[in-house]
């Protein structure tokens, strides 16, 4: 069953370029969902690989941060 809402001018023009092809109430769930609290089933949505040169940059980057750590907590 659709429902009428009001909603400021301003409001609608952002409203309408987040929504891209989809349909404004897809979009307003969407923007809902998103403040939703967070869970470890919503943290595997966005699992993934990286690349191994990628992989290595980082670790090379937080080694010395880790080392830090370990002499400062350990």
């Amino acid at each position: 069953m659709a429902k009428t809402i009001m909603i400021a001018n301003n409001v609608y023009e952002e409203l309408k370029e987040v929504k891209k092809d989809k349909s404004f109430s897809e979009a307003i769930k969407d923007l809902i969902e998103t403040n939703k609290r967070k869970t470890g089933r919503d943290l595997l949505k966005h699992v993934g690989t990286i690349k191994d040169n990628e992989y290595d940059k980082i670790m090379k980057e937080l080694k010395p941060r880790y080392r830090k750590w370990t002499k400062r907590y350990a």
